[in-house]
């Protein structure tokens, strides 16, 4: 007699944080712009399972400001450049200069290449003196964010001088402003359809290529983007 037993399931790939490369377009160290994406790096780490990666401008600037093509470029800013183009999730951030973003900020995505972006969920942030600057975000970092075919989640953070307090260790500023501190939290929540989405549709190309297109089963990544659901629905949209 020949038993038959049932296939044993295949199990799938296991799952990974979430690649958040953030990116600080300050020229000045410390800053309240770093103060600003800690904050934001330190919340997303609160709700999702995340691998962050910082990257400030104010060190790597040097090492790219004269360059004119990326072949020209040092090995530890194309390291940095692969990083933010292989993201699942990118924070960027700057401070309001001359009514921009900075121009180092600019020159380093400039190298990044053109179609790298497409899809990949970006949280914009920007710090300014005033209140006065907060178009910054709808004005500057958006239409960048726009060519690159890039997913800008629904709320930018932008925070001003009062939204920071001194500390006096060697990170000199912290975010202590509860309202500040609510934005952020409210900017990741609506974000998260797109980062769902975004990390499922990565999964399947990507089961696709793996399986030559004969994949049905869900794979580590779409699996990773269901625990991403809270318990409280999020809207895009109230």
């Amino acid at each position: 007699m020949t038993s038959t037993l049932p296939p044993t399931p295949s199990s799938p790939r296991p799952t990974r944080p979430l690649r958040v490369v953030a990116v600080s377009g300050t020229l000045s160290t410390p800053s309240k712009t770093d103060a600003l994406v800690h904050e934001i790096v330190t919340a997303l780490g609160d709700v999702l399972p995340i691998e962050a990666h910082v990257i400030r401008v104010s060190e790597l600037g040097p090492l790219f400001a004269g360059a004119l093509t990326r072949d020209q470029l040092d090995e530890r800013v194309e390291r940095e450049l692969v990083a933010i183009e292989t993201a699942d999730l990118l924070i960027v951030a700057s401070p309001v200069y001359r009514a921009s973003f900075t121009g180092l900020f600019k020159h380093l995505f400039d190298f990044v290449e053109q179609y790298a972006l497409v899809d990949v969920p970006v949280l914009l942030a920007a710090t300014g003196g005033s209140e006065r600057h907060a178009l910054i975000i709808e004005h500057s970092l958006r239409p960048l964010f726009g060519f690159f075919q890039a997913l800008t989640l629904p709320l930018g953070v932008y925070a001003h001088t009062t939204d920071f307090t001194a500390t006096g260790g060697a990170e000199k500023y912290a975010v202590t402003a509860p309202l500040l501190q609510e934005r952020i939290r409210h900017a990741i929540q609506r974000g998260l359809p797109l980062i769902r989405s975004s990390i499922a549709e990565k999964g399947r190309i990507e089961r696709s290529l793996d399986d030559g297109g004969a994949g049905d089963g869900p794979s580590g990544d779409d699996l990773r983007a269901s625990e991403l659901d809270l318990s409280t629905p999020t809207r895009l949209f109230s």
